[in-house]
């Protein structure tokens, strides 16, 4: 069987200018590039990953890691990354963090022992100090939604501040000034500028933050319900829920209606994500669109850039949220 290094002398190259040609890189002129595909079809040479890391330096894995491998977010967000990859024959190693500071900092530490070219992370334990400080190392890590100050070229976020604005705002625009709103768990940025939009909105039009009306979830259907049932129980008036995402919004609707609510004639529920299936849910789920598939998209491009020095025009790392009104959102 060839081997690279025949190809090499065959050609009349160096190791680096095979490896470059294999991979597709854009430094490599058109007539060198000819001669070595021709040797390599003359010597019948298929690529071999391992060969192909050795000559470049470059393993062509990237890492991903993630807080959960369920649910619809996380998927559209893999599924962007994965596929803008394997198109140029690159491919991903997915690991989980699970928004706790030691699992995300072990998925990491697996990243980088596995030599991965570049790793792109959802964490949300993890410190900016302690981001900046892993990012000193050969290893680039880029960020997604997450905007650390020091790292702002490798980071992909969204506006969460003016995404809880929004959600608000509908809510009041259609005549809605009781508003209960179930927000994520407070160590999780996002979770806390949603919030801080939502309490901007109320501000705008004149109306008190409500403490009571303030119930702190999971981030999960249950997060949803069990609000829902605490403003319920206690006795609290309101004609409106408002949830950080749309996996608490789908349990707040399932509650509801288990219990006697008829949406979104006897409340209004909006939520935030626009995830798969909040077009389906009955009533259709108002929410905010965090288009988190662009955004996978987009840490893609900056990596292969960036590390694989791929031509790319100017790419948006901050994203604008905009809201999405459905069925479940009625004026008051």
């Amino acid at each position: 069987m060839a081997t690279i290094y025949e190809v090499s002398k065959l050609a009349g190259v160096s190791l680096a200018t095979v490896s470059r040609v294999m991979n597709n890189n854009a430094r490599v002129s058109e007539d060198t590039r000819k001669k070595v595909e021709k040797a390599m079809k003359d010597l019948g040479y298929r690529p071999n990953s391992i060969a192909q890391s050795l000559a470049s330096n470059r393993t062509n894995s990237i890492g991903i890691l993630v807080s959960e491998l369920n649910g619809p977010f996380f998927g559209q967000m893999m599924a962007a990354i994965e596929q803008a990859f394997r198109k140029v024959n690159k491919h991903v190693v997915i690991t989980t963090g699970h928004s706790e500071k030691d699992k995300e900092k072990d998925g990491i530490e697996f990243l980088i022992s596995r030599n991965c070219d570049a790793i792109i992370a959802h964490v949300e334990a993890l410190s900016d100090d302690y981001l900046i400080e892993l990012n000193k190392g050969k290893t680039p890590i880029y960020l997604m939604s997450r905007h650390v100050q020091g790292l702002e070229e490798k980071c992909v976020s969204l506006d969460n501040e003016l995404g809880g604005y929004l959600a608000t705002k509908a809510a009041l625009d259609k005549g809605h000034k009781d508003i209960a709103y179930i927000t994520g768990p407070q160590f999780k940025a996002d979770a806390c500028n949603r919030l801080l939009g939502h309490k901007r909105a109320l501000a705008e039009f004149n109306i008190p933050f409500d403490q009571h009306l303030l119930y702190i979830g999971d981030f999960k259907e249950t997060g949803g319900s069990e609000g829902l049932e605490h403003f319920i129980d206690n006795k609290l008036s309101f004609s409106a829920v408002i949830c950080a995402n749309d996996e608490m919004a789908s349990g707040a609707i399932k509650y509801a209606r288990e219990h006697g609510y008829h949406l979104p004639n006897d409340l209004s529920i909006i939520g935030f994500d626009n995830i798969s299936f909040a077009s389906y849910l009955y009533p259709t789920l108002t929410t905010i669109d965090n288009p988190i598939y662009e955004m996978g998209k987009v840490a893609a491009q900056l990596i292969l850039k960036d590390v694989y020095q791929q031509k790319a025009d100017d790419l948006q790392r901050v994203f604008k949220p905009k809201l999405i009104e459905r069925q479940s959102l009625k004026q008051r």
